[in-house]
Formats: C-alpha cells, structure tokens, sequence
C-alpha cells in the first residue's frame, strides 16, 4: 500500500470514527476508501467492519457518562447480541445482493422516523396502556431487527438504531445516542469475532483504519455532549437522508 493510499485510510478513519459516534453510517467512508485502494467489495466490507469496531468502544468511552441505568441496558443486549450473530452469519452464507438493493429504502426510513419522533411517539404513547411509558418488546425487536442489520450490511446501522430507540424510549437524545453507540459496540464485536475466524480480511488495511477510527470516535462522542439536542437531531436527519440518497444512487447506476 502505497503513501497516498495510506494517508486516504486514515483520513477515512478519522471521517468514520466521529460520524459513527455522532450519527452513524460511518462505516461507508471506511469502506469506500477501501474500495479505493483496490481491495475487493466482500473483504472490503469485514475489513471496514474490523476497523471500525474499536473507533464504536471509543465512542462508548467518550460518551459513558450519558449512558442509560444498567439495568435497562442490561435488558436490550442479549437481543443485539442475538441479532448481531444472526446477520453475521447470513452474510457469510449467502449472496449479499438482495439486501444491498433494499439497504437505501431501510436508512432513507429510519431518517424519516427520527424526523418525525416527536408525533410518532405520540401516538405510540396514545396507543399504550395506561400509565405505560415505554415498549419493551418491541424495543427488544426492533434492536435484534437491528443487529440483524449490522452484522449483515453494516453501512448505516447506527442511523436504523438510534431511530428505533427513539421512538420507543423517552430519553434525552444526547442519552439515546450514547445507548446507540453501545449497542453498536456490541453488535460489531459479534460480527468481528466470525469475520476473523470465518472471512477474509485485508489486515494491512486495518491497521490502519483502526487508530483513526479511535481517534475520530472518541473526539466525536465528547463533542456530542456539547451539543444541544434539535441542532443534533438535524445534523443526524440530514446525513440519513444523504446517505441513503447516495446509496440507492449507487445501486441504480
């Protein structure tokens, strides 16, 4: 790998880490720099999932004091865990085709439901029993529908997660945010760990990506609690709709 190949990587790594820890869908710039240097789609896409897996526990750092109770964190994991498995495995079993068509539709919707939080949790709490504040198992669905989507695709999960949390969960933004970056911590290091042992990754590429994807997830995550909250919800709506303007654009060329 050449010097301008390199410096591009950790560019990109840097890009990925604070959009990651900020929005999510990071993982595309990763995986287009490595598609740049000339490493293949497949290898490209678990290499950017390796990569990126240490800048998403640096983005949990830096935000930890912005995380929910543990007992209510404790609740969604195993379904992330699950869900994570579960997609990993789908992606190193069958063609990814069919999934890449629909990946723009799944990002462009959960922007659309960020957008919209506010009169979509209003009718989820009109449609609650009384004196019911959240919905637990289909939060529960939706993070394993999630990590499902993670483990397989991977580009732009965090953007359907904190969506679905979101609307199902009455915290700060700030708070949901830093929830998203842990359960997307946990779902890339379910993915990792069969990628490793089960797929093939460029580890030079890696290398390189991984310091600056730490970098850019940590300074991300603290200045996400800078932030105030409808500026941030902006910025997160925006680049969803970016992102999956850009992907269905990919697809159809």
């Amino acid at each position: 790998m050449d010097p301008i190949e390199a410096t591009l990587l950790l560019a990109a790594g840097v890009a990925t880490g604070a959009f990651n820890a900020v929005a999510g869908g990071g993982s595309l710039i990763a995986f287009s720099a490595l598609l740049g240097t000339g490493i293949p789609p497949l290898t490209a896409k678990l290499t950017s999932t390796v990569a990126v897996f240490p800048g998403n526990v640096a983005s949990v750092v830096g935000g930890y004091r912005d995380l929910p109770p543990r007992r209510d964190t404790r609740r969604i994991l195993p379904a992330a865990v699950l869900g994570g498995v579960a997609g990993s495995a789908l992606l190193l079993l069958t063609p990814s085709r069919v999934f890449d068509m629909i990946v723009p539709f799944l990002v462009l919707a959960a922007s659309a439901v960020l957008g919209f939080q506010g009169r979509l949790n209003e009718l989820v709490r009109r449609s609650a029993l009384r004196g019911r504040q959240e919905h637990p198992a289909m939060l529960q669905a939706l993070v394993a529908l999630g990590g499902v989507y993670g483990g397989y695709i991977g580009a732009g999960f965090g953007i359907v997660l904190v969506a679905s949390l979101a609307l199902l969960q009455h915290e700060p933004l700030t708070r949901t945010v830093a929830l998203k970056n842990l359960l997307s911590a946990v779902i890339s290091f379910t993915a990792v760990v069969l990628y490793v042992f089960f797929g093939t990754v460029n580890w030079a590429g890696a290398a390189i990506l991984v310091p600056a994807t730490v970098v850019g997830g940590y300074v991300g995550a603290r200045l996400l609690r800078r932030l105030p909250a409808a500026p941030l919800k902006a910025v997160i709506v925006t680049f969803g709709a970016v992102f999956g303007l850009v992907l269905l654009w990919r697809n159809v060329r």
